[in-house]
């Protein structure tokens, strides 16, 4: 068992981004290394326990929707925006969806991005843009904020199309991870010939980081980056790989297990809360694996991110289908913005 104060340390030796509350975007501190993800982190902080029990209740913030994903925290403007997916329509079966934005205090979100297409999202590292899951076009989309121009990120992989691509995770130097289920791939062929992968973009390089998983979802990386966590849906089974410097991968080891894991975030002290389609609980596991408690928000729990004024209140998009909704939760660790 590693022990939390060595585990603060290494945190606190990969911390990057800090919040610049005159620009309302992130900037990245002078010595934080290549393989960091964007975050919140403060330096130099002890941190406690991120529960304050072993169980723990989100109270709802609204609901009604189709079918919330991917939340993620935009510090400046402060709101969070997720995607909601409707259900499947034309021949092909594709679910259109639309970006949401809910602030904080208001009683229901309201359009940010018309028929975006999307459903995992993820802060880009200059904080002025967002990356999407975008299983419209089944590929991966870069929207910026500022006006919400959609431009391709990733369209296939060495000619053929994606299945549908659902989560994504982005390092500090760019380079974007993300899951390929065929979850919102609908009618349409099935390029990849059975396969569902986990991908890597460097460079504009799309590369193959593991073909071997079935129905891969969540996807997050370590404070330090040196770890890529990946839930396997199909095998109610979380993964983890090494990351090295160049954001190539190695060889993937079971890190923990959870029924139906869904999408992910990570706080401050290298903390891991995986969302669960199946028993409508937030898992949270300590780096070494060892699950440190729960945290309910009804039926159907779909994803989760770390947001507010000091980056302590977790947000987790949950329910059934036509009453989904948003729920937080205050805990003891600040943590990531997707």
């Amino acid at each position: 068992m590693v022990s939390r104060s060595a585990l603060v340390a290494v945190v606190a030796a990969g911390l990057l981004f800090v919040a610049d509350p005159t620009a309302g975007t992130v900037a990245q501190a002078d010595d934080q290394p290549a393989g960091a993800p964007p975050g919140v982190c403060p330096a130099d902080t002890d941190y406690g326990p991120p529960l304050a029990s072993v169980t723990t209740t989100a109270a709802r913030l609204f609901g009604g929707r189709s079918f919330l994903e991917g939340p993620v925290w935009v510090a400046g403007p402060d709101h969070l925006l997720m995607s909601d997916m409707a259900a499947a329509t034309g021949p092909q079966r594709v679910q259109p969806s639309t970006i949401l934005r809910y602030t904080p205090g208001s009683s229901a979100p309201e359009t940010a991005i018309a028929d975006s297409g999307s459903n995992g999202l993820a802060l880009a590292p200059d904080g002025a843009s967002i990356v999407a899951a975008t299983h419209d076009q089944r590929s991966v989309s870069r929207y910026q904020l500022a006006n919400s121009a959609r431009e391709p990120v990733a369209t296939n992989y060495q000619g053929a199309a994606f299945n549908s691509p659902n989560d994504v995770t982005i390092r500090s130097d760019g380079v974007i991870y993300f899951t390929d289920p065929n979850f919102q791939r609908g009618n349409r062929a099935d390029a990849m010939q059975g396969r569902t992968s986990v991908f890597r973009v460097s460079g504009g390089t799309v590369s193959l980081v593991d073909d071997g998983l079935r129905q891969p979802n969540g996807i997050a990386l370590s404070p330090d980056g040196s770890t890529l966590y990946v839930g396997a849906y199909g095998e109610n089974t979380i993964y983890r790989y090494p990351v090295h410097p160049d954001g190539s991968t190695g060889a993937r080891t079971p890190f923990a297990s959870v029924p139906g894991p869904d999408g992910v975030t990570i706080d401050c002290a290298g903390d891991v809360y995986w969302t669960s389609g199946a028993d409508g609980l937030v898992h949270v596991f300590d780096p070494a694996g060892a699950e440190l408690g729960t945290i309910s928000s009804g039926t159907g729990t779909t994803n989760v991110a770390f947001g507010g004024a000091d980056r302590q209140t977790l947000f987790i998009t949950s329910g059934r289908t036509g009453d989904s909704g948003l729920y937080s939760v205050h805990l003891g660790v600040p943590g990531y913005p997707y």
